[in-house]
């Protein structure tokens, strides 16, 4: 069955997450119905932005910068990984969601690299 990524935006001059009780207690029952719904694979929300450091390696450096790569008006707050038979199911769960109100929501299918993993195994199998 196929898995979705749901990214989940937050504005960048919105409420610190986990400050107001009702809003944490949304994302809770939110979390809960894609565990009944059994749907649910994980999911975790992440610290602010500003907390973020984004890594590159350029000519052999590594760089590091302080933030997240680009700045935006919205930044990752969190995500959801789910399974479900297709992306309409995706979106009617992505609908759902606590922040979809003063936030966005991004889904995004998982890459299904199982066939490409094998075919890498048996060709280091064969070396």
């Amino acid at each position: 069955m196929p898995q979705y990524m749901l990214l989940i935006y937050t504005p960048a001059d919105g409420p610190p997450a986990g400050t107001d009780p009702e809003r944490t207690a949304a994302w809770f029952d939110y979390t809960e119905s894609l565990k009944e719904a059994g749907v649910h694979v994980g999911g975790e929300a992440l610290q602010p932005a500003d907390t973020a450091t984004t890594v590159r390696v350029r000519d052999g450096e590594t760089q590091l910068i302080d933030g997240p790569f680009a700045e935006t008006k919205e930044f990752l707050a969190g995500y959801y990984a789910i399974e479900c038979p297709d992306l309409d199911t995706a979106l009617e769960h992505a609908a759902r969601m606590p922040n979809i109100h003063y936030g966005s929501t991004e889904v995004r299918p998982v890459l299904d690299l199982s066939e490409a993993m094998a075919a890498a195994a048996a060709a280091r199998a064969e070396q």
